[in-house]
């Protein structure tokens, strides 16, 4: 999910893309439009662009949005950190929005300065997040070759047509039939000619661009097989799927540091093993304060999830260490990173009558957990609000940091507790819920 290093298109012409995205999305029945709906924080649109954006022979990215929410697209870009990117004003229609996106390259108004005119545009819809690029590049290459090219997928249900009675006239036959998807992609002089013989029908009732250039400038698309992944957010329970999917995507592997102490070698050893039955476990023994290539190659090999295990008494600064490490390299934080501090605490359990006293230190602050007969647990105010304000600094750079007690007074149960400690890492992974940020959970 990186951005690509800068390349040539597929068979050597300058691409653009144009992301209508000036839906009111009522079908998803909300007042915010589903483009700006936000999945794991982030505005669907923002994915869309990225998507987009990280293809490195796209030469600009074109979002077009109703006037009205503009402002609320730039703002998006500039916090999102998005580049190569012209916010354009939509039309009343998508066709219309669409003409208005291509207009960017041919007609000054529509500009303050005429960007370069690419040989082959690609049209992609802002609520379609999950395309790769090898379908794009598959879609451009084969409009260079016809002209027009589009993805497609087979049909999930077949398609019937009702008498004037509400009856049943005809069915279509499913397997002659495809369900037309995104991306397309157009020879950029053909796609604009269409837009330019179209009628104010067309502009208005229209929905298929293949349709238009087919029309009026009697090129046949090339229909390209597209994946599964290509469907759009159009109902509300789309949001949900979308948010599904993204978490499962970043769930496949973690990252497991364990500080180099004789005391942790036990808890870094059976902690991954517990968790490779479940995910892609990668296992350092270093100290965060080194700079070690090994991390390093992991980090910008897009890993989003990292646990560091420890009993140091600077436990916030070595997070910061990696947090530090997380924003100079080269992922991009489009996704939640899930950063677990796991804290060791077998050598910290004194038994005094009848009850666990466990006392660990995180930062300059002192977290005393007693745990009674009746299993109640206190937590000083001061330092939880200490923790809490770290995870909630972090946050706002799209980094989740939750905290875990491994307490266990019996050197024969720990291999019992890890376990617990790993169903654990594995439903803060999987479920990245920003509402338990800063929370000092015990395994």
């Amino acid at each position: 999910m990186e951005l690509g290093s800068p390349g040539a298109a597929p068979g050597g012409v300058s691409v653009s893309a144009v992301l209508p995205a000036g839906g009111s999305g009522e079908r998803l029945g909300g007042a915010t439009p589903k483009q700006f709906c936000a999945v794991q924080g982030r505005p669907l649109v923002s994915y869309a662009v990225r998507a987009m954006e990280r293809i490195s022979w796209i030469s600009d990215v074109i979002v077009v949005v109703s006037p009205e929410n503009t402002e609320t697209m730039k703002t998006i870009i500039e916090k999102y950190g998005h580049k190569k990117v012209t916010v354009v004003k939509g039309g009343i229609t998508r066709h219309r929005s669409i003409f208005n996106g291509l207009k960017v390259f041919a007609e000054n108004e529509f500009s303050s300065h005429l960007l370069q005119k690419p040989e082959v545009v690609i049209i992609h819809d802002a609520v379609r997040p999950f395309v790769e690029e090898d379908i794009v590049a598959k879609v451009v290459m084969a409009a260079k070759e016809h002209g027009a090219a589009g993805a497609i997928r087979p049909l999930v249900s077949t398609v019937i047509a009702s008498a004037a009675d509400g009856c049943l006239d005809h069915s279509l036959e499913r397997a002659r039939y495809r369900a037309s998807e995104m991306p397309q992609a157009f020879l950029f002089d053909t796609i604009y000619e269409a837009y330019q013989q179209c009628t104010d029908y067309d502009l208005d009732y229209g929905t298929e661009c293949l349709h238009l250039v087919l029309k009026y400038c009697k090129t046949n698309a090339k229909l390209v097989e597209g994946t599964a992944d290509l469907w759009k957010v159009t109902y509300k329970r789309d949001l949900y799927a979308a948010d599904s999917i993204i978490k499962d995507n970043l769930s496949q592997q973690v990252c497991v540091i364990t500080n180099v102490k004789e005391t942790l070698a036990q808890v870094g050893f059976l902690l991954p093993e517990s968790l490779k039955s479940q995910i892609k476990v990668e296992a350092i023994s270093q100290s965060l304060s080194k700079n070690d290539s090994h991390l390093q190659n992991i980090i910008s090999g897009q890993c989003y999830n990292f646990v560091c295990v420890n009993d140091k008494r600077c436990a916030i600064q070595e997070i910061q260490e990696l947090v530090d490490m997380l924003e100079k390299s080269n992922i991009p934080l489009l996704y939640p990173v899930v950063l677990i501090s796991l804290k060791h605490q077998l050598d910290y359990c004194i038994w005094t009558k009848g009850k666990i006293n466990i006392t660990e230190e995180i930062g300059s602050t002192e977290v005393h957990l007693d745990i009674s007969e009746n299993n109640s647990f206190s937590i000083g105010m001061e330092d939880l609000t200490m923790i809490k304000k770290f995870a909630r600094e972090t946050k706002k750079k799209n980094i989740l940091v939750y905290g875990l007690l491994i307490q266990c007074k019996d050197p024969l149960l720990l291999q019992e507790t890890v376990n617990s400690a790993a169903a654990l890492i594995m439903a803060l992974i999987k479920d990245r819920n920003p509402e338990l940020i800063g929370q000092l959970l015990v395994a």
